[in-house]
């Protein structure tokens, strides 16, 4: 019985390594390839746990796991060309899901990185023809999605021909090259100093129309403004003259009388810086002696004005 101990334990050891080299699990994120002998044997596409045939290092049954989650790639500082003959450096990604494992089993025997290379010389291939064909401005506006649609759909047959679904592709990054990014610069810089010389020139132009439409307008105003003041001051002396005749017809007496005293206040006002010389019995003083004025003069007048010092 004890010989017998030795070779229970290493049958079941055995039967424990057969049994462990014939189990595999698939997680939620992953697919499962089942070769044998080189050839695809089965695809294992639900989570669970399977069975195969044991000893896979004999190149009996051997699993191969493919990732069954959206994946992504990015290609950086592809130097494209516009219409217009520019240059610009572009960013894009892809994201992309293997949902045909045994044709990308086939043919690139499983590898994502040889899928991913395919993909890139053909993103990039993509891209040119896209941006070749529009401008700049393009891919900052609303064209952007249909660009990115467009070079999706260019990418569609290659990757199903690796078994693999594009799910977007988009673009991170559209710049100017440094030696374009200098030129659209200067550009851009001729072009607003331009427009401000076009603005402060039309402004000029605006002004000095405007000041000779003012000052034009200042001329007729005051023309208007003196012709209106000769015409009043014209109709105040007639209005005046008017008065003085009337006044004179009806008491010429009296009208000589305040003639005379208008005389006096007007020479003898204290404003006033004249001397008068002249004798008492003048005309000039009749209405000093006479109240009435009736008296006649005795002797001459003699008036002579003097600056007074």
């Amino acid at each position: 019985m004890g010989n017998r101990i030795p070779a229970i334990l290493i049958a079941l050891g055995v039967l424990l390594f057969i049994g462990y080299s014939s189990v595999f699990v698939v997680n939620e994120r992953q697919q499962a390839i089942v070769i044998r002998f080189g050839q695809i044997q089965d695809v294992k596409t639900e989570p669970g746990l399977y069975f195969k045939l044991p000893f896979g290092f004999m190149d009996a049954d051997s699993v191969q796991y493919i990732q069954d989650q959206a994946l992504r790639f990015d290609l950086d500082d592809i130097r494209v060309q516009v219409s217009g003959g520019k240059f610009y450096e572009v960013d894009a990604f892809v994201v992309y899901k293997i949902t045909d494992a045994r044709r990308f089993r086939e043919t690139v025997s499983g590898d994502r990185e040889s899928a991913e290379a395919r993909l890139r010389t053909r993103l990039d291939a993509a891209l040119r023809r896209v941006y070749g064909l529009r401008g700049f401005e393009s891919a900052l506006s609303e064209e952007r999605a249909s660009m990115m649609r467009e070079v999706r759909g260019e990418l569609t047959n290659d990757a199903s021909n690796l078994g693999l679904t594009i799910s977007d592709v988009r673009i991170r990054r559209t710049d100017l090259t440094q030696e374009v990014s200098q030129q659209t610069f200067e550009r851009m810089k001729a072009e607003r100093l331009a427009e401000a010389e076009l603005i402060r020139a039309r402004g000029n132009e605006a002004g000095q129309r405007r000041r000779a439409i003012a000052d034009r307008q200042v001329v007729e105003f005051l023309a208007e403004a003196q012709r209106d003041s000769e015409i009043l001051r014209g109709e105040g002396e007639g209005e005046r003259n008017r008065v003085f005749g009337e006044a004179f017809s009806q008491d010429p007496a009296f009208f000589d009388f305040y003639r005379s005293m208008s005389a006096y206040r007007d020479s003898m006002s204290s404003a006033s810086d004249t001397t008068l010389v002249l004798s008492p019995q003048s005309e000039f003083f009749r209405f000093f002696e006479d109240a009435a004025g009736t008296k006649p003069a005795t002797n001459g007048t003699a008036t002579t004005p003097s600056t007074a010092n």
